[in-house]
C-alpha cells in the first residue's frame, strides 16, 4: 500500500491494516478440474476491498476542499462499501451516515452500527430502480438534512477506480505476469481501476467481468436479484466498458455452488462476488491452460452465513438446485435475457449510461 498522509488524521495508524494482502492458488475444482488461478484475499484487509476506494474518494475529496474536518459522509450501500466508509471515517474523524435497504443481512447492519455509523433504512425497491434508486431517493433527502454533509457518490466518483492502483502494484509485485484478470463488477470502480494500472506492467493482460443476472451493466434488462454487491439495476458511469474483453453473468445457483465447495476445499471463501469470480476464473483457468489467471475475492464470508452458507435460506429460495457447470454464449449483451450462466465477447456500454435523478 502507498504511503498515506498523516498530518490533520484521527487515527492515522488504521492505515497500516489496509492493503499488502496476500494471493493464494485457487485449484479447488468448480465444479470441473482445472489449472489453478491466484486469488488476492482482500477480506485479510481491514474494511475488506472497498476500504482502498473509500479511503482515495474521502482523502481526494478533503484535498479539494470539498469534505471539511469533521463533516458527515453520506453514502449509498449494499454493504462492502459501507464498512470501508466507516473505517476511513475512522481513520479521517468524519461520522458516516449510510442509507441501506430493508434486504441488508442482520449482521452486516449490527456490525456497522458497531463502528459508530448511522443507518437510514429504506424499507421498500424503486418500482423500476429496485433497491439502487430507492436508496439514492433516501439519500438526497438526507443530504438535505445535513447541510455540509458530503457524498462520494460511489457509482459515478474517479477516485473510486483510481483508489485501486495500490492493488495493481500489489499484484505487480506478487506475480510473474498474468495473462487474465476476472473482476466483479457492481459500482465498476475496482475493475476500471486495476486492469488501468496493471496494464502498465502487463499490456496483454486480458480483463473478464463478471455480473449478476438480472443486472443492467451490461445491456440485460433489470430484475429483482438475490445476490448483493454484485450487478447493478441503475447504470454506473464508473464502468469502464471498452476496458473488458468478454463478459460473464451468474445466478446465484451458480455461485452458491462456487462458495460451498471453496468453504469446504480450500477454506478460502467470502460471499456473492468471490464464488462469481472464483468461478469463472476456474473456467478461465480450464479452457486456457497454461494461462496465468488472477482475481480478487473482495470480502470473507462471515456476512453470508445467513444466506450463502445457511441451507434453509438457500433451500427456501431453489438455490440448492443443479447449477450450470458452463456457460451459454451467446454473441450480444441484449440478444437474449439471461436466466443462468451466460459468456459475451462483444462488450459494449448499454444507451443508458448514468445514475438516474
Amino acid at each position: 500500500m502507498t504511503a498515506l498522509p498523516r498530518s490533520g488524521m484521527r487515527n492515522p495508524h488504521l492505515f497500516d491494516l489496509l492493503g499488502n494482502t496476500p494471493v493464494a492458488r485457487i485449484d479447488t475444482p468448480l465444479p470441473h478440474r482445472h489449472g489453478g488461478f491466484w486469488a488476492k484475499l482482500e477480506c485479510l484487509s481491514a474494511g475488506g476491498m472497498k476500504a482502498r476506494s473509500a479511503v482515495a474518494m474521502l482523502l481526494a475529496a478533503r484535498d479539494r476542499g470539498e469534505l471539511r474536518p469533521g463533516a458527515v459522509v453520506v453514502e449509498s450501500t449494499s454493504g462492502t462499501l459501507g464498512l470501508g466508509l466507516v473505517f476511513a471515517g475512522q481513520a479521517l474523524g468524519h461520522p458516516v451516515v449510510l442509507v441501506v435497504d430493508h434486504e441488508l443481512e442482520p449482521s452486516m447492519r449490527a456490525l456497522l452500527r458497531a463502528h459508530g455509523a448511522r443507518l437510514e433504512v429504506v424499507d421498500r425497491p424503486h418500482p423500476t430502480g429496485g433497491w439502487q434508486q430507492a436508496r439514492l431517493d433516501r439519500l438526497h433527502a438526507v443530504l438535505r438534512g445535513l447541510p455540509g454533509a458530503y457524498w462520494p457518490d460511489q457509482y459515478n466518483n474517479p477516485d473510486n477506480p483510481a483508489g485501486y492502483a495500490g492493488l495493481a502494484r500489489e499484484l505487480a509485485a506478487q506475480l510473474d505476469h498474468a495473462d487474465v484478470l476476472v473482476c466483479s463488477v457492481g459500482t465498476g470502480g475496482h475493475s476500471a481501476g486495476v486492469v488501468t494500472a496493471l496494464r502498465r506492467h502487463w499490456p496483454d493482460v486480458r480483463l473478464i467481468g463478471v455480473d449478476a443476472v438480472g443486472s443492467t451493466i451490461f445491456g440485460q434488462p433489470a430484475r429483482s436479484r438475490v445476490m448483493r454487491g454484485l450487478g447493478s439495476s441503475i447504470h454506473p458511469r464508473n464502468v469502464a466498458h471498452e476496458e473488458f474483453d468478454e463478459v460473464h453473468w451468474l445466478g446465484p445457483v451458480e455461485v452458491v455452488d462456487a462458495c460451498r465447495r471453496l468453504a469446504r476445499d480450500c477454506f478460502v471463501t467470502g460471499g456473492w462476488s468471490t464464488g462469481a469470480v472464483a468461478l469463472v476464473s476456474a473456467w478461465a483457468a480450464r479452457v486456457e491452460p497454461g494461462a496465468t489467471v488472477v482475481t480478487i475475492f473482495p470480502d470473507g464470508p462471515h456476512r453470508y452465513l445467513g444466506t450463502i452458507f445457511d441451507d434453509d435460506f438457500c433451500r427456501s429460495r431453489g438455490l440448492l438446485a443443479t447449477p450450470a457447470d458452463r456457460p451459454v454464449e451467446i454473441a450480444d449483451t441484449a440478444e437474449i435475457e439471461v436466466t443462468s450462466w451466460a459468456r459475451c465477447r462483444a462488450v459494449y456500454a448499454p444507451k443508458a449510461v448514468g445514475v438516474p435523478a
